[in-house]
């Protein structure tokens, strides 16, 4: 029984010794991770966040909340200094929001980077390098609910005792507005019924009165050509016809003048003329 009780005492003293020594060595290996501090700045809530809260990026935890502070001299504004792994790669476009684990309401740091900028922020200057803490989904879920609650106060206000009179009486002036607009079409129906009828008279009337345009229409231009053709044929023949009983008149004034100063020549002809030089019967004396 003494060997029994010696083995398993010297067993348990090996377990013992074995799982210290790993804790140790867990240890000394957590004392080698370098951790570059970074200065997280916001304006907004911070509730629920606590120094040694995790800080994860992308979800890996890569460090803790060193210290929460407000800034001197700056209204509002808080500084959480966050202690994070020295490969995390936090570059110029790398932002912080607050998560939140369940519905304990403990927070945490969240690093994300939107990939604009590749360029890594360089700690381990006199001031840690700055990252902006942007609005969570829960604090967008809280301006909602904020929103939402000033809404239905804005509600209340307007749906008091004097405006939901005022909203019935419009109401109530809309229904009569509106049996009364169906009283007066039930009137005018016959009006517009007949009126409907005689438009319809009117417009046969005004095709009527179209053919007999168009008919006078084409009457005009018949009219028109005619016109043309006697201004292009018939008045210059006219013309000629006036022109030609003008030269025979003046030749009929001719022949009566003659008959007047001549009467004899009417029966025995025009006298002849006196002869010229060379002709028969000229004499020099007759000059």
């Amino acid at each position: 029984m003494e060997n029994r009780a010696y083995a398993l005492a010297a067993g348990s003293f090996t377990l013992l010794l074995a799982a210290a020594l790993v804790a140790a060595g867990l240890w000394f290996r957590r004392d080698d991770v370098r951790f570059a501090q970074y200065l997280v700045t916001t304006t907004s809530s911070v509730t629920g966040l606590k120094t040694e809260a995790p800080v994860r990026y992308r979800g890996v935890d890569v460090g803790r909340v060193e210290a929460i502070r407000i800034e001197p001299g700056v209204s509002g504004r808080i500084h959480i200094r966050i202690g994070v792994q020295e490969d995390t790669p936090i570059t110029k476009s790398t932002y912080a929001q607050l998560g939140y684990q369940g519905v304990t309401g403990i927070a945490y740091v969240s690093l994300n980077d939107d990939g604009t900028s590749s360029e890594l922020l360089k700690a381990g200057g006199r001031e840690p390098p700055r990252i902006d803490l942007r609005p969570s989904v829960f604090d967008s879920s809280l301006d909602l609910v904020a929103a939402v609650n000033e809404l239905s106060g804005r509600m209340n206000d307007l749906l008091n005792d004097e405006n939901r009179r005022l909203v019935t009486r419009v109401l109530g002036g809309i229904e009569r507005a509106s049996r009364q607009t169906a009283e007066l079409a039930e009137r005018l129906q016959p009006g517009a019924e007949k009126l409907f009828v005689e438009i319809g008279a009117l417009s046969r009337k005004l095709e009527e009165r179209s053919v007999a345009f168009d008919r006078m229409a084409a009457s005009l231009e018949e009219v028109g050509v005619a016109a043309r053709s006697f201004n292009d044929e018939t008045l210059p023949r006219f013309n000629a016809l006036v022109e030609q009983l003008n030269r025979d008149t003046r030749a009929l004034d001719r022949v009566l003048n003659a008959v007047g100063e001549n009467p004899q020549s009417f029966v025995f002809g025009a006298p002849r003329g006196r002869p010229g030089p060379g002709e028969p019967g000229f004499r020099d004396g007759a000059r």
